[in-house]
């Protein structure tokens, strides 16, 4: 599969004009291993920040938990590296605003994208894509975060996945083309997110993370009991409210990990 560097570079200068988002540099790969170590050795080789690492295919893509992340031809499959300077507890907000500014700028092209929490792209109740964050910190700072994207375009998924290509089959839509095209959006939508993030602060990015996640209100079931998805703190946790009686309700924060709330 090929992949134009002119073409990406198109796409990406109209975008900038529309988002004022600058292009950042982008390395492309035909087969690595896995976009985040290229990522991190790029940067310990002396490469200038912020920059883009993509693969056109991946043989030890990798997601959360140590799941591995099927990484054929016809994806999309990037890392981008930056250095945020914000504190060790507030990883998360990385997440939360790589979430959703990728999931807003598909939603701007009629993608109704939503977010399963904590980190997944959620396109027709199946899993459009992923999200996987790893960072570097000193003194309790995140100096540098490696921020790692998979999408489905053209490419085989499972089961409880889908591609874009499917979907733009199912319902006539021809917004996007080409794979130089969905790169673009997709970094310019980290891009967006994460500068969104610092302009506006927490609480704004939080709000708008929740305002996409597919989970609030569902029932979920701990330990034999019954409860409600209500929100997610900043911190990442998951707040679940637990109904023992008519009279008495418990509220629970989970961490990423501690539940699987499975998709519809």
């Amino acid at each position: 599969m090929n992949f134009s560097l002119e073409k990406y570079q198109q796409y990406q200068q109209k975008l900038s004009h529309i988002y004022s988002i600058d292009p950042k540099k982008l390395h492309i790969f035909q087969t690595i291993p896995s976009t985040n170590p290229k990522a991190w050795e790029l940067l310990d080789s002396g490469e200038n920040l912020p920059f883009t690492v993509m693969a056109l295919e991946q043989t030890t893509g990798r997601g959360q938990w140590g799941k591995t992340w099927i990484s054929s031809e016809g994806g999309l499959y990037l890392s981008l590296i930056v250095q945020p300077n914000i504190a060790l507890h507030d990883s998360f907000h990385l997440t939360m605003a790589t979430a959703w500014g990728i999931a807003e700028i598909l939603n701007s092209s009629d993608f109704p994208i939503f977010i399963k929490w904590s980190n997944d792209l959620i396109l027709n109740k199946r899993k459009l894509g992923g999200i996987k964050i790893e960072t570097r910190s000193q003194k309790n700072i995140i100096k540098y975060a490696v921020i790692g994207v998979g999408i489905n375009w053209i490419n085989s998924v499972p089961k409880l996945g889908i591609n874009l290509e499917s979907f733009c089959q199912a319902t006539g839509q021809k917004n996007f083309d080409s794979l130089e095209q969905l790169a673009a959006i997709i970094i310019t939508g980290i891009l967006c997110g994460y500068q969104q993030y610092f302009d506006f602060g927490t609480n704004y990015i939080l709000d708008r993370y929740q305002s996409l996640l597919n989970s609030l209100g569902k029932k979920v079931h701990l330990q034999g009991k019954t409860g409600i998805i209500t929100g997610v703190l900043e911190t990442g946790q998951l707040q679940v409210q637990i109904e023992h009686s008519a009279q008495l309700e418990e509220m629970i924060n989970l961490v990423p990990g501690q539940i699987s709330i499975g998709y519809d």
